[in-house]
């Protein structure tokens, strides 16, 4: 089990928890690891009265680099089950967020690119800097979306402006994120993660078990998103089997457009 102090920090004041990705020098790239540490804080904080909203950051000014590659480059090597099994608990390891009964705030600094802008999108609230760099580049790798990516989007942006950022894979700011739903609002840079901790103790100010019943009755349809999840897990094995996948890993390895050939 991974160590959380080092993955992911936990600090709680004034009724609200933050939790920290704390893997900088990878730009908190999603690791399990980082998604263990992450689950334990999340058992942490089940059942303590004290919190009353939590809120989740990215170390080192950067929210999520995404998907780690290197982990890419070994599910490349693995059978269609083992990775498609693979995929369902690492999408549980970051979604265990959805077990908090207390509102959630993600604070967006930085960069959250695919998987990594899925977290934020699954807590109830979005905070990003105005000049975060944002992406659900999943195509664009030759890999298909998951952590909800197919549910989360659309929820939150509409269906047609979901097919538009999932069938380009194209980057956005967070002032246009604001504009198009994926986020409550935009902020300046320096002034994201006080916006989010306001947020979050404005609400911890209220009657927990009010605030909690709300939570409930606006939250995720955990059903929807699990099918989301299982078609996801499937096809994302797929495509670990691809030479689309190789290209996509390459190009990004050198910093060049990918060549896809469609096999």
């Amino acid at each position: 089990m991974t160590d959380p102090n080092h993955g992911v920090l936990l600090e709680v004041a004034e009724g609200v928890a933050t939790l920290t990705l704390n893997d900088a020098p990878r730009r908190n790239a999603m690791t399990p690891e980082l998604g263990d540490a992450l689950r334990v804080r999340v058992s942490e904080l089940r059942g303590r009265e004290d919190v009353r909203a939590v809120v989740l950051v990215g170390a080192g000014g950067t929210f999520s680099a995404g998907g780690d590659l290197q982990m890419l480059e070994r599910l490349r090597k693995a059978s269609f089950e083992e990775a498609r099994v693979f995929m369902l608990d690492f999408y549980a390891r970051y979604l265990s967020l959805l077990d908090l009964t207390v509102p959630t705030v993600a604070a967006v600094e930085g960069a959250a690119i695919g998987a990594g802008l899925c977290v934020a999108l699954a807590c109830d609230v979005c905070i990003v800097s105005e000049d975060a760099k944002l992406a659900l580049n999943f195509v664009q790798l030759g890999l298909h979306p998951g952590m909800g990516a197919t549910w989360l989007v659309p929820m939150r942006a509409g269906p047609q402006r979901a097919a538009e950022l999932l069938l380009t894979g194209r980057r956005f700011d967070g002032r246009e994120a604001a504009r198009l739903g994926l986020a409550l609002e935009a902020t300046a840079a320096t002034e994201t993660r006080a916006r989010a901790l306001a947020l979050a103790r404005s609400i911890a100010s209220n009657a927990p078990l009010a605030t909690r019943g709300v939570k409930q009755r606006l939250g995720l349809d955990r059903a929807a998103l699990q099918r989301a999840l299982e078609e996801e897990a499937r096809l994302q094995a797929e495509s670990y089997g691809s030479a689309d996948l190789g290209e996509g890993l390459a190009a990004a390895a050198a910093r060049r457009p990918p060549v896809f050939q469609g096999r």
